[in-house]
């Protein structure tokens, strides 16, 4: 996967699940809303916020975590390849586009940035709206009360494997075939991915 494609996915970023250890819980896991920040001369951060009650948080608060996106996936018949009909010689696969980013933790329990990590994350995800609720819209008191149940969490991003795996192994007809199998599965972000990615 190319910096810009990555890039893309991270300027696409809605859900990641983030996963820590620690020498006295070992792994945690916990699905979280990410917002990625671009940082002058790095890969920038994610920014985020726990449930105060997580106990993630607590076990976590300075080694390195992964956090891993997906994007579209889905399971690929090979009955879709017209290699099928040639040789036989033809098994399933899963096509997938992921990527697993590392950095260092950093939690924020400034009241300031967990505002402000929320109000991030509600205007990306309410911009989809068509009438967008903003934080300001409930009272101040109510919000306060539930920013004082939550810590903010950052990671700075030290390193990303991505991988992209849309057929770009096949012939060109077992690809056209894949992607008319994907679509006629409902499979449509899928089929768009294995499209744009089919060698020219």
């Amino acid at each position: 996967m190319s910096e810009d494609e990555m890039q893309d996915v991270l300027g696409d970023l809605r859900v990641g699940e983030l996963i820590t250890y620690s020498n006295a819980v070992g792994l945690l896991a916990t699905m979280l809303p990410f917002v990625h920040r671009s940082q002058p001369g790095n890969l920038g951060a994610l920014h985020g916020h726990l449930a105060r009650n997580n106990e993630q948080w607590k076990h976590q608060p300075h080694n390195e975590a992964m956090v891993i996106l997906r994007g579209p996936d889905a399971y690929v018949s090979p009955g879709w390849y017209e290699s099928k009909q040639t040789h036989g010689r033809v098994v399933p696969t899963w096509d997938y586009i992921t990527m697993h980013v590392y950095g260092d933790v950093i939690i924020h329990d400034e009241a300031d940035y967990v505002r402000w990590v929320v109000t991030e994350l509600t205007e990306k995800h309410e911009a989809r709206q068509a009438s967008p609720w903003s934080v300001n819209d409930a009272p101040e008191d109510f919000i306060t009360g539930q920013l004082r149940a939550i810590v903010g969490i950052e990671i700075q991003i030290t390193r990303i494997f991505a991988k992209a795996k849309a057929s770009q192994n096949r012939p060109p007809a077992d690809i056209a075939g894949v992607v008319s199998g994907l679509r006629t599965s409902g499979e449509q972000l899928m089929a768009d991915e294995v499209e744009r990615r089919t060698p020219r």
